[in-house]
């Protein structure tokens, strides 16, 4: 291995060619169904791919019904909306289906778990994250229907493939009459106690953006378990078109639709849904071994969870962590022997052509979102805060080389030296 000496340290040379965080590893499968799309002409939101993938998803997830649609956002929006009118009824068209009403959301996520409240006129009242998952936590959950007892609806996310708890959050949300959305965008194929992720809430939500388990270049799936459900999702995912001959609407619809040329790529994706996992677990363990003596510790998953190990990430221990400064666009640290942090990590990758990522952004911490309620524990820790702080995503593609994997576990060793 080629290597640099800065200032006393043995570093990598940078790699020539960059090294992603996550990228689609296509297959020869995907290119057959995409060709039969074209010639056949189904090129549109109607076709066999589409039939195709909906049956092999809600069969692969073990849920009754899935509804193929164009992100794992609008999969995201429908399933809010869906669970709205279930509780309240039909939607104000202007107002939207929450107007107005409270909604229970996980803090530690990407925004677009969040932004379908706000499409349906909602209010989110995020809910802080535990340390054994850094999902949901179930304690704060339960304060904050104490604090908010006419909320009805829970949004959770399983953060970087990793499974919340979701036997005490379904509880709680059951005890409290309220449904849950499962925002499972990234943790395809995880599993708690057995069952896949996505089939514990009311409605499930799984994505197939690009750097997504497996890819459809984007798309999504709504997982449900009633026929009702499953055409009110259709049909305002295709503008809400009565069926009739002329163009009639009696409600808001949405252009949500999968096209059948994405159905393609992700039905030919499926097969290797096991291999991909095995890889990316793969990653996990090397990751695990290689940085075991650093003063850190890898994204922990609880042992009734089997997570798909979607993204690799650590969390530098609090006596290790060297000063850090972060502003809403930028970011800088100081360099203490021993010690590092997130900020000093991911530019040492960046120096070697390598991309990694700071954890989610809190919600509660967002200029868009800050104005709205944020409910921690009784202890009052900001955990949430305290996880974006110390932790970091590192590069998790699964095409990586094992000597690509060395010169990275290098260069996060090189940081604590």
């Amino acid at each position: 291995m080629e290597q640099k000496t800065v200032i006393g340290k043995s570093i990598p040379e940078r790699f020539e060619k960059r090294v992603f965080l996550a990228t689609p590893t296509m297959h020869n499968g995907e290119l057959e169904y995409i060709n039969e799309a074209f010639r056949t002409n189904w090129v549109s939101t109607v076709g066999a791919n589409i039939n195709a993938v909906e049956e092999e998803i809600a069969a692969l997830v073990g849920r009754p019904r899935a509804v193929a649609l164009g992100t794992g956002t609008a999969a995201l929006h429908l399933a809010v909306r869906a669970c709205a009118v279930q509780l309240y009824g039909p939607p104000d068209p202007v107002r939207g289906s929450l107007a107005g009403r409270k909604v229970f959301c996980s803090d530690l996520t990407f925004s677009a778990t969040v932004n379908p409240v706000l499409y349906e006129g909602g209010e989110p009242i995020f809910i802080d994250s535990e340390y054994e998952t850094w999902n949901m936590d179930p304690a704060a959950l339960e304060r904050a229907f104490s604090l908010y007892p006419e909320v009805k609806l829970v949004v959770l996310v399983h953060l970087y493939g990793t499974p919340g708890k979701l036997d005490e959050i379904r509880r709680i949300c059951d005890a409290h009459g309220a449904l849950l959305v499962e925002d499972a965008a990234e943790s395809l194929g995880a599993l708690y106690r057995g069952r896949q992720t996505g089939t514990f809430g009311d409605i499930g939500v799984i994505s197939f953006n690009g750097n997504k388990i497996i890819t459809g270049s984007c798309g999504g799936a709504l997982l449900c378990d009633t026929d009702e459900t499953m055409q009110r999702v259709r049909k305002w995912s295709t503008q809400s078109r009565e069926p009739v001959a002329w163009y009639q609407h009696t409600e808001l619809g949405y252009n949500y639709r999968m096209s059948n040329l994405i159905a393609g790529v992700i039905r030919g994706q499926i097969p290797w849904l096991e291999d991909h996992i095995s890889r990316k677990t793969n990653i996990y363990a090397v990751y695990r071994e290689g940085l075991k003596e650093l003063p850190l510790r890898m994204n922990p998953f609880e042992a009734d969870a089997k997570p798909n190990h979607w993204l690799s990430c650590i969390l530098i221990d609090r006596e290790a962590l060297c000063p850090q400064t972060r502003t809403d666009l930028e970011a800088s640290y100081i360099a203490e022997a021993g010690k590092s942090c997130p900020t000093q990590i991911l530019q040492a990758l960046e120096a070697v052509n390598a991309e990694g990522r700071p954890l989610w952004k809190p919600m509660h911490m967002q200029p868009i979102y800050m104005k709205y309620p944020f409910v921690v524990r009784e202890d009052g820790l900001d955990v949430g805060a305290d996880l974006f702080a110390r932790g970091l995503c590192l590069p998790s593609d699964i095409k990586m080389t094992a000597e690509q994997m060395d010169r990275i576990i290098t260069v996060i060793r090189s940081c604590f030296s």
